[in-house]
């Protein structure tokens, strides 16, 4: 049964990773997708832009739209916004995607730094929730999904890297918030976040190099999670959920196939989550 086909989607950083795989996967059940993204050249070190990305959808069986965006930007937010509308009727699932990171300690953070990564963690899903919210709340399946992690408070997460911390703490209350007070408009949202590396340019560049990929899983490990959360009923909302942990819940057992090197059982934990 497609359950999503029809539904429209808006998914932010779609471009490559692991945004543009919940892209396609929703593709796959039929879903209008709106690849949100600011990569519309090539990049001379990174895959994608929103034009490849929205071929890749039509090739799996969906409609897409590639709409070039800044996600700290209030007007290209309402333009997103409205050209989803336009072209699409309204708006089903939100997947605030888009995401800054840069692991280094608060003495070593520009202050710049910490100023783009709050815009794009936590700011701008604000932004794109408010602006979404009329639209969603017309849905009868209206989802947020925020690619965040559960809130760990242990020390060890914050002496390293606490201003990107913080960001991404703030964008997982956003999610219990947001929960709460949308629940009357029949809204869900829920956070998602892998249990183990996953293999992306953030990790390759920012979180421990290529060499890492050898202990991570696939992107697709976190856009079947992402679907198993967009299909469940509006009734789940609040929840900081964990790739492996919500779909071993909806009945998996092999997981094998994320993999990067098939075999591998040893796998590289991701932030936020405890041995």
């Amino acid at each position: 049964m497609s359950r999503l086909k029809g539904k429209t989607i808006i998914t932010t950083g779609a471009s490559r990773g692991i945004g543009r795989e919940i892209a396609i996967r929703c593709a796959m059940d039929g879903a209008n997708v709106v690849v949100a993204a600011k990569t519309v050249k090539p990049h001379p070190k990174l895959p994608g832009t929103i034009y490849s990305v929205a071929d890749e959808i039509i090739s799996a069986g969906g409609k897409a739209l590639p709409i070039q965006v800044d996600v700290r930007d209030e007007n290209s937010v309402e333009k997103m916004i409205e050209m989803t509308v336009s072209d699409f009727g309204g708006i089903d699932g939100l997947i605030n995607n888009a995401g800054a990171i840069r692991l280094t300690p608060a003495e070593n953070t520009p202050i710049e730094i910490f100023d783009l990564m709050h815009q794009i963690n936590t700011r701008a899903v604000l932004l794109c929730s408010q602006l979404a919210m009329p639209y969603l709340e017309k849905s009868d399946t209206a989802h947020i999904l925020n690619l965040s992690p559960p809130i760990n408070l242990s020390p060890k997460w914050f002496r390293n890297y606490t201003p990107y911390t913080i960001t991404k703490y703030g964008m997982s209350m956003l999610t219990l918030g947001l929960a709460e007070e949308f629940r009357s408009k029949n809204i869900a949202v829920n956070s998602l976040w892998p249990k183990t590396s996953i293999a992306t340019a953030a990790v390759e560049f920012e979180a421990g190099g290529k060499e890492l990929f050898n202990v991570s899983r696939k992107p697709a490990i976190m856009a079947d999670a992402a679907y198993s959360i967009l299909t469940s009923g509006t009734e789940f909302t609040g929840n900081h959920c964990i790739d492996e942990d919500i779909l071993r819940e909806k009945g998996m057992t092999d997981f094998d196939h994320y993999a990067v090197v098939p075999g591998t059982t040893d796998f590289f934990m991701d932030l936020y989550i405890d041995q």
